[in-house]
């Protein structure tokens, strides 16, 4: 079976870097919609690898002799390479839309800032000059007395600009200039004020000047652009940035006699929040509930999911729920809420009793918290009857092991984002080990609380040799005993 041959598209000159050549006397090439011809047959400039280099350059076909045969392809390559063309390209594409075009007050010479001619196409209406306005026009002359689209059955509309605000509905990324009569100037001024980049006198209009203000208006339409773009980019930067920060967790601790500090970076470029989420909150019953969680992937989708988890714990926590029962409903949140079936999400649950002594801890296939006090060095609690991850097992069960914290203690959870960055410039990670002994430096240093934590992990990222690259949440919790 054949394969298709793709069919070759028209390349307009701005893309390609080609364009028609000035005519003969010096002046802009003028380009007319011709009715009934398709406008890409009569304005579309290719380039010279889809056409005959000639046409590339404005040259037009030899006819063969009579009684001779006529040039082969590869003939007419070889004419071409030993003729180079000599008019050097186009840059700038005016489109002139008059009713009258022949009494336009076009003069030859129109030239660019780099005395290139500039290309002019002519449309005595408002219908032409859509099927003329392709990717390669840079620049619109419109005459102001051009009768306006017709709408709602009248012949014209009573908005004297109505022809100026089609053409900017119709050529939003195009310099527009409006061309008018030298005693209607102030008609000119509210073409500017409705968008376009300036005006003209047609009895003032030179070949000089109207150069000039087709390069001020392409320039200045260019930077006005840019600068809208810029803004639009940055209002979506801060919607962003406020959605993000509201998403994350405010700890409810009132009353308790714990202190509370945090870290959070997402490992996804310019982003505020990633998958790795977490939470505290302190029940009327005097508890103490924190959570830390890490679903897999790094996606906005993983970070929304993890949002979704958060809040339901939350939720769940403050209706009374604990240990297995709780992350049963979690599991059956993320079995609905997930996007793909292997999807999963890691979770470390502690709830520490009133008095602040004793603590219970479900772990979910997440890495340990550790545990530093003064009179202990820093070790990890135990985690040998942790089980699985959410959204693995249907029937999994989460037991819940009894921990005692003492008097003065320090508790940290994490994310496995903490300790999978590496350790100089070998293969080797921190892992929990590397943690663990780090952790027990800092707090025999004297290290607590915020400068602990803000410590530990910058001394990660140094060790690492940059930013980790996978999310990073870790949340620490001091007990002080009160001084009567």
């Amino acid at each position: 079976m054949p394969v298709p041959v793709p069919r070759q598209r028209a390349i307009p000159a701005a893309e390609c870097g080609q364009a028609p050549p000035a005519s003969p006397d010096g002046g802009p090439r003028e380009e007319r919609a011709t009715p009934g011809n398709a406008p890409a047959e009569n304005t579309t400039t290719r380039c010279a690898s889809t056409t005959d280099p000639r046409d590339a350059a404005g040259g037009a076909h030899e006819p063969a002799a009579p009684d001779g045969p006529s040039a082969s392809p590869t003939e007419k390559r070889e004419d071409t390479t030993d003729h180079p063309d000599t008019t050097p390209p186009v840059n700038l594409t005016l489109l002139l839309i008059e009713d009258d075009p022949n009494g336009s007050p076009i003069v030859p010479g129109l030239l660019d800032q780099a005395g290139k001619p500039i290309r002019v196409r002519t449309a005595r209406n408002l219908t032409e000059a859509e099927r003329l306005l392709t990717d390669d026009v840079h620049c619109i002359l419109l005459d102001l007395a051009l009768p306006g689209p017709a709408r709602g059955g009248d012949a014209a509309d009573d908005d004297e600009l109505a022809v100026l605000r089609h053409v900017l509905e119709l050529a939003p990324r195009h310099a527009v200039l409006a061309l008018t009569s030298a005693g209607d100037a102030e008609r000119g001024a509210e073409a500017v004020a409705v968008g376009a980049q300036d005006y003209l006198l047609r009895d003032e209009l030179d070949g000089r000047l109207l150069s000039r203000a087709i390069r001020y208006a392409v320039e200045r339409k260019r930077s006005d652009w840019a600068e809208r773009r810029l803004a639009e980019g940055r209002l979506h930067a801060q919607e962003n940035a406020r959605l993000e920060r509201g998403l994350l967790p405010t700890p409810l601790l009132d009353g308790s006699p714990l202190r509370f500090a945090a870290r959070y970076r997402p490992g996804r470029s310019r982003a505020l929040l990633g998958g790795d989420f977490y939470d505290v909150v302190r029940t009327p019953d005097g508890t103490v509930h924190a959570m830390i969680g890490d679903v897999c992937g790094h996606g906005p989708d993983e970070a929304a999911l993890g949002v979704e988890l958060r809040i339901a714990w939350r939720a769940l926590t403050l209706a009374g729920m604990c240990g297995d029962e709780l992350l049963a409903t979690l599991q059956q949140v993320l079995e609905h809420e997930r996007s793909d079936e292997e999807i999963f999400a890691t979770l470390c649950a502690v709830d520490i009793s009133p008095d602040g002594t004793r603590a219970g801890l479900c772990l979910a296939g997440h890495p340990a918290p550790l545990l530093a006090g003064p009179d202990r060095p820093a070790r990890l609690l135990p985690h040998d009857e942790n089980g699985p991850a959410l959204g693995l097992l249907p029937t999994a069960r989460w037991p819940r092991a009894e921990v005692e914290l003492g008097a003065e203690w320090s508790l940290m959870l994490y994310t496995d984002g903490l300790i999978e960055g590496h350790v100089g410039q070998g293969r080797e990670r921190l892992g929990q080990d590397g943690m663990v002994e780090m952790v027990r430096r800092r707090f025999a240093d004297g290290l607590r609380g915020e400068q602990l934590l803000q410590t530990a992990v910058n001394e990660v990222r140094d060790l690492n040799g940059g930013e980790l690259t996978d999310d990073v949440a870790v949340l620490l919790l001091d007990r002080v005993p009160q001084v009567p």
